[in-house]
C-alpha cells in the first residue's frame, strides 16, 4: 500500500529551513517564534468549533427561513425598499450625464435645473428607502435573535443533567451569545445587504453596456484581476480570522480561570507567572490581528487601485472618443462615475463572504444543539404523582452507570418506610450521591426500579415528583436577587411572614436580620457576599418553605461550624418529623439518630442498620466511625 503524501505545513517546515540555511533571526522574531510554539499547544484541533463552515447550505437556510416567516410583512417592505434604493443608486450617474449633455453642453438652464432637482430627489428617496430597509432589518434581526435565544434557553432546561455533565458551560455560553450574535449580524446586514450589492452590481453592468458597450468592455477588462485578488484574500483571511477567534477564546478562558481562582493564585504567589502567560496570549492575539489587518490592507487598497486603473483606462479611451465627437462628455462622466461605483459592491460582496460562512457554521452549531433530544423524558402515558402524605421509597435491584461498562450502583435493595430517616454513608465514590440523583430522577436507573408509594418514577411526570421533594445539595447555589427571593425560590406565592418563619426555623433569621437591608439584601453573583454556612442556612430555609413531603440532604451540613450545625439539627428534627428523609453527611451528629444507616462500598450495600447495631458488628461502619467521625467529634 503506497504511503500517502502529506502536504507539509509551512509553519512547521520553516524552522527547519531556517536552521539548514543558517538564517539568523532577530530577537523579536525569536521571541515571536517562542510564543507561537507555546501557544500552538493550547490551540484546539480544527473541528466544528473553529471552522467557518460551508459557503452555502440549503438545509440550514431553510431552517433559518422558519424564524423569518413571522416577520414576512416587514421583510417584504425591506425587500421593496432595497429594490427602490438600488435602482435610485444606479440612476444617479445617468442623471448627472444627462444634466451635462442636455443642460451644460446645450447651454439650457431649464434642463440643467430639471436634472439637478431630479438628482436631489433621487438622492433623498434613496436615503429614505435605504434607512427604511436598515431600520426594518435591524428590528427583524433583533427579534429573530430574541426568538432563537428564548428557544435555546427553554430547550436547555428540558435537557437532563447527563447533557450538562458532558457539555461545558463555556460552549453553551458561546452558543447563546456568540453564535446567536452572528445570526443577528447576518439578518440585519447581510440578507438584504448582499442582495442590494448584487442588484446594484447588475444594474451598473446593464447601465454601462447600454451607454457604450466598447467603454464597458474596457472597464470590465480589470475585473479578472479583481476576482483573483478577492479569491486570494478570501482564502487567506479565512485562516487569519480563525486564528484570531482561537486566540481570543484562549484569552477569555484564561481570564475566567484566573478570576475564579484568584484566591489560589494569591495564596501561591503566582501573579508573576500568570502575568507572563497572559502577556504571551495577549501578544499572540495581537499578532493574529495584525495579520488579519495586513490582509485587509492588501485587499481593499488593491481593489481601490484596480478601480483607479479602470477609471484611467475609461478616461483615456473615452476622452479620445469625446475629442473625436463619437462620445458626449456627459456619457463619459456618467461612465467614470459608474466605474467608481462598480467596485463598491464587489468590495461588499467579498467582505460579506466570510460573514456568510460564519453564519452557516453558527447555524449548524445552534441547530445541532436544538436537535439534541433529552435522554430523560416523561413516558407518553406518564401520570401525575399523587400528593405524598406518607412516603414509602423502594429501591428494587437498582443498578446504574453514567457510562456504558462503568457501573456505579450494583443491585441496590433498600426500603424507606414513611417518616424514616435514611442515612447514606461510605467513602468517596461509593455511590451515595448517585442514589440521591436517582431518587430525584435526575437520571433513570439502568436496571431495576425506584418506587415511591408503589409508583415507578419512570411512570410519573418529573414535575409532579420534584414539586414534592425538598432538596439541599452539597454545592449550595444562591441566585442573583434578594435573600427573600432566594428563600421564596421553591414557592413563589409565599408571604413575607412565611419566609421569616422558615428562616427562624433553621436559625437563619438572626444573621439575616443583621444584614444592611435584612431580607431585601442583594445577593451577589454565586452568593459571594455570604459565607458557606450562611448560604447553606438560606438553602435550608428555601427547602423548608417549600414544605416537601420527601426530604433529600446531600452533605448539607459539611461546611458549617458546630454551633450552626446544632441550630440546623434542631430545625431538621422538626422538618424531618413525619417526612421520609435521605441524608448524606460526613458529620456523626447528622446520622447517629437515623432510623436506618446504609453503608455503601463500590456501589453496593455492605451494611444496613442503626448506629448501635452497626457499631456492635465491628464491620465497615465501625471502621468508618473509629477512623473518621469519632476523631472528628472528639
Amino acid at each position: 500500500m503506497p504511503t500517502p503524501k502529506i502536504k507539509p505545513d509551512k509553519r512547521d517546515v520553516q524552522p527547519t529551513l531556517d536552521w539548514l540555511f543558517g538564517k539568523n533571526l532577530t530577537p523579536e522574531e525569536e521571541e515571536r517564534r517562542r510564543r507561537e510554539e507555546k501557544i500552538k499547544d493550547l490551540l484546539p484541533d480544527e473541528s466544528e468549533e473553529d471552522t467557518l463552515g460551508k459557503a452555502y447550505d440549503a438545509g440550514l437556510v431553510k431552517r433559518l427561513i422558519v424564524y423569518l416567516r413571522p416577520y414576512r410583512p416587514q421583510f417584504i417592505i425591506a425587500i421593496v425598499s432595497m429594490t427602490i434604493s438600488s435602482l435610485l443608486n444606479v440612476s444617479g450617474p445617468w442623471i448627472i450625464g444627462r444634466a451635462i449633455d442636455d443642460g451644460i453642453r446645450l447651454n439650457d438652464l431649464g434642463q440643467l435645473r430639471f436634472w439637478t432637482i431630479l438628482f436631489i430627489v433621487t438622492a433623498v428617496l434613496e436615503w429614505v428607502t435605504n434607512r427604511t430597509r436598515i431600520s426594518i432589518m435591524a428590528y427583524v434581526g433583533t427579534k429573530v435573535v430574541a426568538d432563537v435565544r428564548s428557544q435555546l434557553f427553554r430547550h436547555l432546561h428540558r435537557l437532563s443533567l447527563n447533557f450538562f455533565n458532558n457539555y461545558s458551560v463555556g460552549r453553551l455560553m458561546s452558543r447563546l451569545i456568540g453564535d446567536v450574535g452572528v445570526l443577528q449580524d447576518f439578518v440585519t446586514w447581510s440578507i438584504t445587504g448582499l442582495a442590494r450589492s448584487g442588484f446594484i452590481l447588475l444594474g451598473i453592468i446593464v447601465a454601462m453596456l447600454s451607454l457604450n458597450w466598447q467603454l464597458a468592455l474596457v472597464a470590465f477588462a480589470v475585473a479578472p484581476l479583481v476576482v483573483l485578488l478577492a479569491n486570494y484574500w478570501r482564502v487567506q483571511v479565512r485562516v487569519a480570522y480563525r486564528a484570531t477567534r482561537q486566540r481570543l477564546s484562549l484569552i477569555n478562558g484564561y481570564l475566567n480561570e484566573s478570576i475564579s481562582g484568584i484566591r489560589v493564585t494569591k495564596s501561591f504567589t503566582r501573579e508573576a507567572q500568570n502575568f507572563k502567560h497572559f502577556d504571551d496570549l495577549n501578544r499572540s492575539y495581537f499578532d493574529a490581528n495584525v495579520e488579519a489587518t495586513r490582509l485587509a490592507a492588501i485587499f481593499f487598497p488593491g481593489v481601490d487601485f484596480l478601480g483607479s486603473l479602470a477609471t484611467a483606462l475609461v478616461v483615456a479611451i473615452g476622452g479620445w472618443l469625446v475629442l473625436g465627437e463619437t462620445l458626449t462628455a456627459g456619457t463619459l462622466v456618467a461612465f467614470v462615475l459608474y466605474v467608481d461605483r462598480f467596485f463598491e459592491p464587489i468590495r461588499e460582496l467579498a467582505q460579506r463572504y466570510n460573514t456568510f460562512q460564519a453564519t452557516m457554521a453558527a447555524s449548524e452549531r445552534l441547530f445541532s444543539l436544538l436537535d439534541i433530544e433529552p435522554d430523560l423524558k416523561d413516558a407518553p402515558e406518564a401520570i401525575c404523582l399523587p400528593p405524598l402524605e406518607q412516603s414509602q421509597v423502594e429501591f428494587e435491584q437498582v443498578s446504574f452507570a453514567y457510562k456504558d461498562g462503568e457501573p456505579v450502583l450494583r443491585g441496590i435493595d433498600l426500603t424507606a418506610l414513611p417518616g424514616q430517616r435514611i442515612a447514606l454513608v461510605g467513602e468517596t465514590g461509593a455511590g451515595k450521591s448517585t442514589i440521591i440523583r436517582l431518587l430525584a430522577r435526575f437520571f433513570d436507573v439502568t436496571d431495576g426500579a425506584v418506587k415511591i408509594n408503589g409508583y415507578d418514577l419512570r411512570q410519573v411526570t418529573q414535575a409532579s415528583l420534584r414539586s414534592q421533594l425538598g432538596i439541599v445539595l452539597q454545592d449550595t447555589f444562591l441566585f442573583t436577587g434578594t435573600v427573600a427571593d432566594n428563600i421564596r425560590y421553591g414557592r413563589f406565592e409565599a408571604t413575607d411572614e412565611e419566609i421569616i418563619a422558615a428562616a427562624q426555623a433553621v436559625g437563619a433569621h438572626e444573621f439575616i436580620a443583621k444584614l444592611p437591608d435584612g431580607y431585601q439584601t442583594r445577593v451577589e453573583e454565586n452568593g459571594s457576599n455570604f459565607s458557606m454556612g450562611q448560604r447553606q442556612l438560606i438553602s435550608f430555609a428555601r427547602a423548608l418553605l417549600a414544605n416537601p413531603r420527601l426530604l433529600i440532604l446531600d452533605e448539607a451540613t459539611s461546611s458549617v461550624d458546630t454551633t450552626t450545625e446544632k441550630q440546623i439539627q434542631q430545625a431538621l428534627d422538626h422538618l424531618m418529623d413525619g417526612r421520609t428523609s435521605f441524608v448524606i453527611a460526613h458529620r456523626l451528629s447528622t446520622i447517629v439518630n437515623a432510623d436506618k444507616i446504609v453503608v455503601l462500598d463500590q456501589g453496593q450495600v455492605v451494611e444496613l442498620g442503626t448506629h448501635q447495631e452497626l457499631l456492635s458488628r465491628r464491620g465497615r461502619y465501625y471502621n468508618l466511625y473509629t477512623m473518621q467521625w469519632a476523631q472528628a467529634e472528639a
